[in-house]
């Protein structure tokens, strides 16, 4: 089969979106070499792009000679999908081109999040009302809709009253590398690049305000402090973030807080994660939660909050906190420093379950059973 993907995120995202796009081709063309996989992108550039994959012959891609790149993503793609001959087109990023629906193409679109809809004041007027007319016509005109956990197919369903029988869970795996340790070696070489503490409690996201950091620095105010454990954050953010900064000058622990927003690299990430005492992930919705994952895969504890889908990420055995109560977090992050052996036990069972769950191979046999069942559809 010929099959076609929206590659915008996939060759120029370096996190959230473009990881799931990146990971899901390379496994696609690892574990499927059957079938030919077509990656259109409206920009020649495709470093982030596993270099392997322009090595296949079974992997193809097609950059756009539009000279409104935004135009054509939205709609003349669609006749360069027909001239290709592509027989089913997936939209990686919550999008389906208009006129897909009269194209004679079968479509399948993944929808990660319905963040704007959830919490609608982190947005402004104009986006909203954009995103919700690509997300409404992706859910109304797809021959399949891919949600990436349990809880946002039931967001897809609530906001948009979709059939839940046209919703396949499938699950993103992590990166192929997660699912090896690094070497002491490769870990003291990332510590001494990064000028990292031998202990530290460990933030990774991007800095906003349902990600909830203030309630970090909130349980550092309240007795954390008193471990002298710092807390390092890997991420970037807008005004939220400065008010982060502020909050913690105001309260005097600037040398409590390290902000990394320099670390570009997923096998530095990993050596953070690995060398980390506990991640600390107090969001109030995520569509999935890849840290969380990733954390786990990398033998560190995590700590996170029991809402939206992060229970589906972390599973059982994670320390789960309320974030609207720091307290809960002081309470989690001293029962991992004081019971070591329990953390590291819990935390062993955690790295099952996310290979267990989310192992790369048994997901995307999953995806081209979706794409297979969706080929054979009148």
């Amino acid at each position: 089969m010929k099959i076609g993907f929206d590659a915008k995120r996939a060759v120029s995202n370096r996190t959230g979106l473009g990881n799931y796009s990146r990971s899901l081709v390379q496994h696609l063309a690892a574990f499927h070499p059957e079938h030919d996989y077509h990656l259109f992108s409206p920009s020649a550039d495709a470093t982030l792009l596993d270099p392997m994959l322009a090595q296949q012959d079974h992997v193809h891609l097609h950059k756009s000679k539009a000279r409104i790149k935004s135009y054509w993503r939205s709609f003349s793609i669609v006749k360069d999908l027909q001239q290709t001959g592509i027989q089913l087109y997936h939209g990686l990023s919550n999008e389906l081109p208009y006129g897909m629906e009269r194209s004679g193409i079968k479509s399948v679109v993944t929808i990660h999040d319905l963040i704007f809809k959830v919490h609608p004041e982190t947005y402004g007027v104009a986006e909203r009302m954009i995103y919700d007319r690509k997300f409404r016509h992706a859910c109304a005109v797809a021959d399949r809709i891919v949600a990436i956990s349990e809880h946002t197919k039931n967001d897809i369903v609530r906001f948009y009253g979709t059939d839940p029988e046209r919703i396949s869970v499938i699950y993103q795996s992590c990166r192929d590398h997660f699912y090896h340790r690094r070497s002491e070696a490769e870990l003291a070489k990332v510590r001494e690049t990064f000028q990292l503490p031998e202990s530290y409690f460990l933030y990774v996201g991007t800095v906003e305000a349902r990600k909830n950091l203030k309630s970090i620095i909130t349980a550092y105010e309240q007795g954390l402090r008193e471990k002298q454990i710092p807390l390092v954050i890997v991420g970037r953010g807008g005004p939220y973030a400065d008010a982060c900064k502020a909050a913690i000058r105001q309260a005097g622990l600037e040398h409590l807080f390290i902000w990394k927003e320099n670390v570009h690299d997923s096998l530095s990430l990993q050596a953070i994660f690995q060398m980390a005492a506990a991640l600390i992930y107090p969001s109030s919705y995520e569509g999935f939660g890849l840290p969380v994952a990733e954390a786990l895969l990398s033998g560190t504890a995590v700590i996170t909050s029991s809402l939206s889908s992060l229970p589906e990420a972390a599973g059982p055995d994670a320390y789960y906190i309320d974030p609207a109560h720091p307290e809960s977090i002081i309470t989690a992050a001293s029962s991992i420093l004081n019971d070591p052996a329990q953390a590291l036990s819990r935390t062993i069972k955690g790295a099952e379950y996310v290979r267990a769950r989310f192992d790369p191979a048994a997901l995307t046999n999953r995806m081209v059973n979706c794409y297979l069942s969706v080929s054979l559809e009148r």
